[in-house]
């Protein structure tokens, strides 16, 4: 791997205590080609911008995925990734899903280690503080053809993070017109599409004083399936419930670890279609007793209250919520401060 190293750091200009999400970035970034049928040139270089070519398939056909990941510091000063593997995995099924090369393990890994490794310093320790990391891949050949690319580019940067979301209250309101995915579309994979159609309902969400918006089924706006960007989970009395995966709802690697926590905590979970109505009717019986988002940004983070119909549900807060001691288990792992008995722990 070639590695160009940044002569004069700018992490001293930093305010890590005051960041806003995304828009700070480490010295450095990965990247790769992929040209004549072949991932090539493996490069680790100051972080800089990429010159393109106008017709670059990517900006006319929408070829491109993207990844979201996190570093953590823990407080002997280690740096540790968390279930890196699926990452790479979910990565190359986005990519299978929109005809991109499938990325090599030893790129995505050894690239991911040797750039964390270079900006360590970028990880600042303490809870809430994080690495946020985004690999993505897009279509990079100079062609206005409709067809897939010959030529795509493979890059990795880094974003330092504090929480994601610091209100004490999370409101969000029910699609009943807009979807986020379709049966045999693309809404498994993390297309950067799928964003960008979300942002325009989300909107309309938030000038109604909403923070996000809560993705019901394409075909009867019936089920709820995910809240904003995260997977959602449903405490209906001591049963915790998630919608299943399918064509339509990401495979959310923080959803699969609240999955495997909740089992082994012995709280009750059930993966199966959770109806807007069955929703409704637990909030007036009083058996509602939380709702969570669950995704790499926010780990968890408790819903306060929805809306449907033009009516509000407030959900009531509790001593010991689920959504506290999942959220708990996960970071203790993630900061190296417990045991990692699934060993999701990668160590820099």
């Amino acid at each position: 791997m070639e590695i160009e190293l940044n002569k004069e750091t700018k992490i001293n200009q930093i305010d890590f205590k005051n960041l806003s999400f995304g828009e700070t970035f480490s010295d450095h970034m990965f990247i790769c080609e992929y040209i004549n049928g072949e991932w090539i040139d493996p490069k680790i270089t100051p972080y800089k911008p990429i010159l393109l070519d106008p017709s670059v398939s990517a900006l006319h056909y929408g070829q491109s995925v993207f990844e979201g990941m996190k570093a953590y510091k823990d407080n002997n000063g280690k740096v540790w990734l968390f279930r890196p593997k699926e990452n790479w995995e979910r990565l190359n099924k986005s990519c299978k899903r929109m005809k991109i090369p499938e990325v090599p393990e030893e790129y995505f890994i050894n690239g991911l280690k040797k750039l964390i490794s270079i900006d360590s310093s970028w990880v600042q320790p303490g809870l809430g503080n994080s690495l946020y990391i985004r690999p993505f891949v897009f279509a990079s050949q100079a062609t206005v053809q409709a067809s897939p690319s010959n030529e795509y580019k493979f890059i990795i940067i880094c974003s330092p993070a504090k929480s994601y979301y610091n209100s004490s209250q999370f409101n969000v309101l029910i699609a009943e017109e807009f979807s986020r995915a379709a049966d045999g579309g693309v809404g498994y994979a993390k297309a950067a599409g799928n964003y960008g159609g979300s942002f325009y309902p989300t909107s309309i969400a938030q000038e109604k004083g909403y923070h996000q918006v809560i993705w019901t089924d394409a075909n009867e706006h019936k089920y709820i399936e995910e809240a904003g960007t995260m997977n959602v989970f449903v405490r209906i009395q001591d049963t915790l419930i998630t919608a299943p995966i399918n064509d339509r709802i990401l495979d959310g690697i923080t959803r699969k670890s609240v999955i495997q926590i909740a089992k082994d905590l012995g709280i009750k979970i059930e993966v199966r279609p959770i109806s807007i109505d069955e929703l409704v009717n637990a909030s007036n019986n009083g058996s509602l007793k939380e709702i969570f988002g669950a995704g790499t940004a926010v780990v968890i983070i408790p819903i306060t209250g929805f809306g449907y119909k033009n009516l509000d549900y407030k959900i009531e807060s509790l001593e010991n919520p689920y959504a506290e001691k999942l959220k708990k288990t996960i970071t203790d792992i993630q900061y190296n401060i417990s045991d990692d008995p699934y060993n999701w722990r990668m160590e820099i």
